[in-house]
């Protein structure tokens, strides 16, 4: 049989890709030294701009797909590596960045068309993208991250975080492989084997990297929003959950606990603690303790929790993202399996309410009306104007405090993972960029806007 030179390149192209993942322990993407990941970022972008959307969707696609199939080995794997979270929870996360992060559906063209001709503005990619990635989200990041990214023609080096460098590596080495296997080239994303402060360094003052994206603390952010660079920062938040006299109290504590314990609070919108009206706090607390699976924290436990918890350098990472029995336990305190939360109520100033926390510690903090109400939970997001949530059925209450809040995340009437598209509507992204303004990220931020004017010519009507 007689084959043409292109079904030669084909057969050559295809038993190349099929090497490449079936390498065993191979690390696609992986590399020992930041300007070297930047590098080959670097040349793979150059495949990656000149491949059309539908090519770049097809990789996508199987990215999706491939995430899908390792969502439980990525859950596992982050557990075990950072002592965080749970795994159920995160094998849904993931099976969430898969189906609802947008890929090139996201990126528009606007045009204007009149006697002195046609004016395009197009959505054109940055380049070579650098990015910080937390530990408490870690491959679920990467992969949102990615796909918005190579959706819009661009490819992205990671410092990882070192608490959760295996899991991190294993989701870049997943989409490379994912893309190669799908036409598209390797090195859609890279990142290191050891990442360091060093590197992250060197990654946001090299002259290849465009854009700066950063996923974490407070930190991290301000390091890269200081860096001279295009920066997109998502930071911190300590989300308020206020609740009204007009609420349905019952819901309101399902949908609160479940928010707040969902990944053992690891989520930035996860509901952090309660601001609740007098006429309806004691009910509230009620449903939660004798329905929802709470503990309801002593004086003294509280005290113990404190210590505990947090440290004169900041929260102990030992506790952030442990389950309340885990908690509990570290206080001497034994509790059932169904326990899922603790609470307690104090001040708006006890540290375990006015501290992001990333654990499921949920404070009730009583107010004596709706406007002490908005006020004392206003204090308490600390203009991070992150995220909030409101439990009410009046309209005004709940316009009045979107509007006090300035959040770029509010739900309404549910749980905080609602707000993510899931059992709400919208897309997923764990990228939320509330100090730098963009909100939740999806492939049109990590665009620049284009203009293409042809004079004269292209108005046909």
């Amino acid at each position: 049989m007689k084959f043409t030179e292109n079904e030669v390149a084909e057969l050559v192209k295809e038993v190349v890709a099929k090497i490449q993942l079936e390498t065993p322990q191979a690390e696609a993407g992986i590399f020992d030294d930041m300007n070297d990941a930047i590098a080959a970022a670097k040349e793979a972008q150059k495949v990656v701009r000149a491949m059309s959307l539908d090519a770049r969707e097809k990789v996508i696609a199987n990215i999706r797909k491939k995430t899908k199939e390792n969502a439980e080995i990525l859950a596992r794997m982050g557990v075990e590596e950072t002592g965080m979270g749970n795994v159920g929870h995160k094998i849904l996360k993931h099976n969430l960045v898969a189906e609802m992060t947008p890929g090139t559906e996201d990126l528009k063209t606007t045009a204007w068309s009149g006697d002195k001709g046609l004016t395009l503005i197009e959505m054109g990619p940055f380049g070579v993208i650098g990015a910080i990635t937390p530990c408490t989200n870690p491959s679920e990041t990467i992969i949102c991250n990615t796909i918005g990214m190579f959706a819009a023609g661009n490819t992205v080096v990671f410092n990882t975080h070192p608490a959760a460098v295996k899991t991190s590596n294993y989701a870049v080495n997943m989409i490379n492989r994912a893309s190669v296997e799908a036409g598209g080239p390797s090195n859609i994303c890279c990142a290191l084997r050891k990442p360091t402060i060093e590197s992250s360094g060197v990654m946001m003052h090299h002259k290849d990297i465009q854009l700066l994206v950063a996923t974490g603390g407070p930190g991290v952010v301000t390091a890269v929003l200081s860096s001279g660079k295009r920066g997109i920062g998502a930071g911190a938040g300590n989300p308020p959950a206020l609740v009204d006299e007009t609420a349905d109290v019952r819901k309101a504590a399902e949908d609160i606990v479940n928010g707040c314990t969902f990944d053992n609070n690891l989520p930035c919108i996860a509901e952090k603690e309660i601001v609740a009206v007098d006429s309806v706090c004691d009910r509230l607390i009620k449903y939660m303790v004798e329905e929802q699976g709470c503990y309801l924290a002593s004086k003294e436990i509280q005290d113990k929790l404190v210590a505990t918890v947090i440290t004169p350098k900041g929260l102990n990472r030992k506790c952030v993202g442990r389950s309340a029995k885990a908690l509990l336990k570290m206080v001497g305190v034994d509790v059932p399996d169904s326990i899922r939360c603790i609470t307690f109520e104090g001040e708006k100033e006890h540290p375990l309410i006015a501290t992001e926390l990333m654990m499921p510690i949920l404070g009730v903090v009583r107010a004596k009306d709706f406007d002490d109400a908005v006020e004392k939970a206003l204090w308490l997001e600390h203009g991070n104007r992150h995220s909030a949530h409101i439990h009410s059925k009046n309209i005004d209450h709940i316009t009045a405090y979107a509007k006090a809040m300035d959040t770029a995340i509010l739900v309404k009437n549910g749980p905080s993972y609602a707000a993510l598209g899931f059992g709400g509507e919208g897309y997923c992204t764990f990228t939320i960029a509330s100090r730098t303004g963009e909100g939740l990220t999806a492939a049109h931020t990590f665009t620049k806007s284009r203009r293409c004017v042809m004079t004269e010519n292209l108005c046909i009507r």
